[in-house]
């Protein structure tokens, strides 16, 4: 089963600066391909992907948190939950892990 993807303000900002930074080709490029992988199975083992426990989107769904690159300082995270209709899945973040 694929999915839609659809991009919070805020993430569609975070993707734009990686795609703008020359430096961070390499994370962008992981980025891209964890986006086409949850696109067409959130669950692909290399994503990793887990529910975010501290938090609920405003509705109270459950986010999820998948991984862009492992093992890497600074590795990419993105964030996203179902919704709001069928088949569709909404980025809200993607960000470097802490």
């Amino acid at each position: 089963m694929s999915f839609k993807l659809q991009f919070a303000k805020e993430a569609q900002d975070q993707l734009a600066a990686l795609r703008n930074n020359a430096a961070l080709s390499k994370r962008n490029k992981a980025v891209i391909s964890a986006l086409g992988k949850l696109e067409n199975n959130p669950r692909h083992p290399s994503l990793n992907t887990h529910k975010f426990t501290t938090r609920r989107n405003v509705n109270g769904d459950d986010i999820f948190e998948a991984y862009a690159e492992n093992n890497t300082p600074g590795a990419y995270r993105v964030f996203w939950h179902y919704g709001p209709g069928k088949d569709l899945i909404t980025i809200i973040a993607i960000t470097p892990h802490p």
